[in-house]
């Protein structure tokens, strides 16, 4: 376990009634030469963190060359903005300690799936610099990832809302305007990294349009993207091992990871 930040003192928002202190759980592998690197952040509607969207993904990139961690983000009671801060966190740690742990700095990404996805799809649309006056110096560090994927994600919390995500999120009767700046396709920028996109379009929980409309963001402003939509599977599949069809979007996801230079099998 690696703590976000080592004193509880410093952890933003840190609530002493409900102290739980975010993390990271690594799983680097050991290899002569700087390795791509995913972060994980499994869904659960920012209530809880399912675990089958954890260990077992971030085995399956072991498996195909890339070093990972999961993230165990805070959830309710916990609100925004500390989940985002939490996965900003995350990022700058893993870029600041890039070297120590084998890690090619330019190639850190993001994967969600569900509430786990809104939040990759908000740090891959929020992300910052770094603050260079900061006497920390890993918040000096840039949080945006080099690349994206969004399994089943939420997006929208306007139309096509998982309700019960964004009222865990943001409780009752949050503030329209960020509302807005929280559906995260309302805030990509031609700065948004590439993106891997794939849903179900029976999808009964984050209606698929939620990835359509991210898709459309990403179209508009000239990002590269690739998504699928598969017709048939239950919310919450994550590796969809068992599930026919679906279970094929690791090896896509593989081969989009290596046509954006990702993953680098020849070098």
């Amino acid at each position: 376990m690696i703590p976000l930040w080592e004193k509880q003192n410093d952890i933003p928002f840190f609530d002493s009634e409900n102290p739980f202190e975010p993390h990271l759980v690594p799983y680097i592998l050991e290899s002569g030469k700087k390795l791509p690197c995913i972060i994980v952040f499994p869904g659960g509607g920012y209530t809880h963190r399912a675990q089958h969207e954890a260990e077992p993904v971030c085995l399956w990139l072991n498996s195909i060359g890339i070093s990972a961690f999961a993230l165990n983000y805070r959830v309710h009671p916990y609100k925004h903005p500390a989940p985002l801060l939490d996965a900003k966190r995350a990022i700058r740690l893993v870029r600041y300690f890039s070297k120590k742990w084998n890690i090619d700095p330019n190639r850190i990404g993001v994967l969600g799936f569900s509430a786990g996805g809104h939040l990759a799809s908000l740090v891959g649309t929020h992300f910052d610099g770094g603050d260079k006056k900061n006497n920390d110096p890993v918040e000096r560090i840039s949080c945006r990832p080099d690349c994206m994927v969004l399994c089943y994600p939420v997006i929208s919390l306007v139309e096509f809302a998982h309700e019960g995500s964004k009222k865990a999120l943001l409780g009752e009767n949050p503030d329209p305007a960020l509302v807005w700046t929280l559906s995260s396709h309302n805030m990509v920028s031609s700065k948004t990294p590439p993106t891997f996109l794939w849903h179900t379009s029976d999808d009964s929980s984050v209606p698929v349009e939620n990835s359509l409309l991210f898709a459309m963001a990403l179209k508009k402003r000239g990002v590269p993207f690739e998504l699928h939509i598969f017709p048939h599977g239950r919310h919450g599949l994550g590796l969809a091992t068992d599930t026919l069809y679906v279970k094929e979007w690791t090896k896509l996801c593989e081969k989009w990871f290596e046509s954006i230079g990702f993953i680098r099998y020849n070098v």
